[in-house]
């Protein structure tokens, strides 16, 4: 499954990439020479027009080689070219205008977040809206709460809420939806197991009423459903499935109870007790501490994170319909591209620890996993890749599209482009330090499979 998986990901991944290409290269007039799944030696292919179609043998990467495309830097990075001269044409990659070039290069990217975005729409126009079917009340934070609203504190912890003023709820987004539309002024909210009746003063301006609906979290166990690699939960043998019972000896009735504990003690030895396939056991991890902003006062403030997400349970989901659908697609496609630009920031900043970055072996375990949670979280998966795939290859390192487009920049700065002798130094050195991701990267994965 696994296996198999990472084939599927990679090589539509790579697939949609590289057609981005061929397409934009075809609708500017470009002589495309070959197109290929795969990089280094032919393993098989055909003819069709001007163009050659390959499966090369190393299945990490592909390329379209157009004619005039810096045939020595094509030829010395992905394996083309036959040695023998060829003459200028007018359908050269180089002999283009500038921001034809910039397209060309640009539409590998582009293809990448347009097929993400199509997916995460097709996966909610086809499923629906996941949202939590439970009304529990996980967390209400009484100081952020604004004069008025107050009384919301007072929901009993753990109590299922089943009505918003005269509206019935069974999901949590329903809460939410009816509390950010009741009508302004006095309302009800009430629960059961335990049965309580709070009356809160809902305000009318908008922002104070999302303010509001802000500090309050649905109930989420404390089990365990994925870790991060090379996390501290990874190093202190966290795994998915298992329950929190307590942090330090105090005991741990839900998610949030569990973060708070662990979000307090940066840096610090946290002894955890564990339900595990029936038992019990006993780990040990020190949150890494990340400096984030205090929702409550804006300011920054040092936490502790141990690289754990929790088991969702059960859901719902919510047919929103098809333009509903596009705007769900369009917000993760952004919200995805923000998170990674986050943690490329991190990265660079050492908010994150360098042992995060996996290689293969990493994408062929999220892909193994995300398989076997069904259709829909594979989907998921492929778009939240091919967004990642994008933002990487914008990266200015010669040999991906971002070190293209960086010498079209220094070519449009200057008035002429660099000589193909420059490029393929620059592409030489470009080539090195992917290389060096990649062991780091690769190093990373063997450390963690040996549990260093």
């Amino acid at each position: 499954m696994t296996i198999l998986a990472t084939v599927i990901v990679l090589g539509v991944l790579i697939f949609v990439h590289e057609l981005g290409h061929f397409f934009a290269a075809k609708g500017v007039g470009i002589e495309v020479q070959r197109f290929s799944i795969g990089l280094g030696p032919r393993i098989l292919g055909f003819r069709k027009g001007e163009t050659e179609y390959v499966l090369s043998a190393i299945p990490l990467g592909g390329y379209v080689k157009m004619g005039g495309m810096d045939d020595q830097v094509t030829e010395r990075v992905e394996g083309g070219g036959d040695g023998e001269p060829r003459q200028p044409s007018s359908r050269d990659f180089d002999s283009k205008p500038l921001w034809a070039r910039a397209f060309v290069i640009s539409a590998g990217v582009i293809m990448n977040m347009l097929f993400a975005f199509a997916l995460y729409t097709g996966v909610v126009a086809t499923w629906g809206v996941p949202e939590l079917s439970t009304t529990r009340v996980g967390l209400v934070r009484e100081s952020t709460l604004s004069t008025g609203t107050r009384e919301l504190s007072r929901l009993p912890i753990g109590g299922a809420v089943v009505r918003v003023g005269d509206r019935q709820v069974e999901t949590w987004s329903q809460v939410i939806d009816a509390l950010l539309r009741a009508p302004a002024g006095p309302t009800e909210v009430v629960t059961e197991s335990p049965t309580a009746s709070v009356r809160v003063d809902l305000p009318a301006d908008p922002e104070v009423r999302r303010a509001m609906v802000g500090t309050m979290r649905a109930w989420i166990d404390p089990a365990i459903g994925a870790v991060n690699p090379a996390s501290p939960a990874e190093r202190g043998d966290l795994r998915a499935g298992d329950r929190i019972l307590s942090v330090d000896g105090s005991p741990v009735a839900n998610w949030d109870e569990f973060v708070d504990h662990i979000q307090s003690r940066p840096g610090e030895r946290v002894e955890l007790q564990l339900e595990r396939d029936g038992g019990r056991v006993t780990r040990v991890v020190t949150p890494e501490p990340n400096t984030e902003l205090d929702p409550r006062t804006g300011a920054e403030r040092t936490v502790g994170r141990v690289g754990i997400y929790p088991a969702i349970g059960e859901l719902a989901y919510r047919n929103v319909g098809l333009i509903g659908s596009f705007r769900y697609g369009a917000r993760e496609t952004i919200g995805t591209t923000t998170l990674i630009l986050g943690f490329l920031g991190d990265l660079f900043t050492g908010d994150v620890s360098p042992r995060s970055v996996g290689s293969i072996v990493t994408i062929g375990e999220a892909s193994g996993q995300a398989a076997e949670g069904g259709a829909q979280m594979f989907l998921q998966f492929i778009a939240l890749f091919s967004v990642n795939l994008a933002v990487l290859n914008l990266l200015p390192i010669p040999v991906l599209d971002g070190g293209h487009l960086l010498f079209l920049f220094i070519e449009a700065v200057r008035g002429k482009a660099l000589t193909v002798e420059q490029r393929v130094r620059w592409s030489n050195v470009g080539f090195l330090i992917l290389m060096g991701i990649m062991i780091w990267a690769l190093s990373n994965d063997f450390l963690r499979l040996f549990g260093l």
